[in-house]
């Protein structure tokens, strides 16, 4: 309800220990302060419950209100908001110090349309034996990938030793993160719909054929199953049975 915030917890109807309540109608109306029983009887009376909505004025502010529709309007609002939410995910691509332009081009466009898509990017670069003593190609190859993404990325975290691995994490910039939020709003919007729109009972099709519709014609010579016989025509001989002898 606007203006009152409902815990989950919330204290209804007898499970209301105040025994003076201020009572709020159903309206957002002032009723005044009311003992317990007598709040009680009003909502009883306009066939809904009451609820504790502030326990700790002085005496505690109740209202009534269908408690019920309330509680089923509200995990309806909430459920509409978590489809409508946008996960991020943090994706993870590993680069060595000696990877090769093809492999890392490669590798630089999935990390693109990752970005592009709303995700985040952990960009590890992986030191194996003497290479380690080379930390300077790992900071290179980091800021290969900065500069190859500067239009759709900012960095996130710079660049630090962890073992021996190198990482950063790059995220969208705030122009790309919003057009990923838009257009996963669209799809969740497109996806509603589409469901709705295959929960419809599909209209009933008349057997009933046009008025003036062709009439198919049958190959001559094929035979029609459980047709009538022609009458013959007036003074043609009657077809003998049994064939000509």
């Amino acid at each position: 309800m606007e203006g009152f915030h409902i815990a989950r917890d919330q204290r209804t109807n007898r499970r209301i220990r105040a025994r003076e309540v201020r009572v709020v109608g159903p309206e957002g109306e002032q009723l005044g302060v009311l003992t317990i029983e007598q709040a009680l009887d009003r909502a009883q009376s306009a066939g809904m419950d009451l609820v504790e909505v502030n326990p700790m004025a002085k005496p505690p502010v109740c209202k009534i209100m269908d408690y019920g529709k309330f509680k089923y309007e509200e995990k309806k609002r909430a459920s509409e908001a978590k489809k409508k939410q946008v996960v991020v995910h943090l994706k993870e691509v590993k680069l060595r110090p000696k990877t090769e332009e093809h492999d890392y081009e490669f590798k630089v466009r999935n990390v693109r349309r990752f970005l592009e898509d709303g995700d985040k990017a952990k960009i590890t670069i992986m030191f194996r034996g003497r290479e380690i003593t080379h930390k300077e190609l790992g900071s290179a190859i980091l800021d290969d990938v900065i500069k190859d993404l500067k239009d759709v990325a900012v960095v996130e975290q710079m660049p630090r030793m962890e073992g021996r691995q190198m990482f950063m994490i790059i995220a969208p910039n705030p122009k790309v993160a919003q057009r990923a939020r838009d257009l996963a709003r669209q799809q969740a919007a497109a996806a509603e719909a589409a469901a709705k729109e295959g929960g419809r009972k599909p209209e009933a099709k008349s057997e009933a054929k046009p008025e003036g519709a062709p009439v198919v014609a049958k190959p001559e010579g094929q035979a029609v199953a459980n047709a009538p016989a022609a009458a013959p025509a007036a003074g043609a001989p009657a077809a003998q049975s049994g064939g000509t002898k």
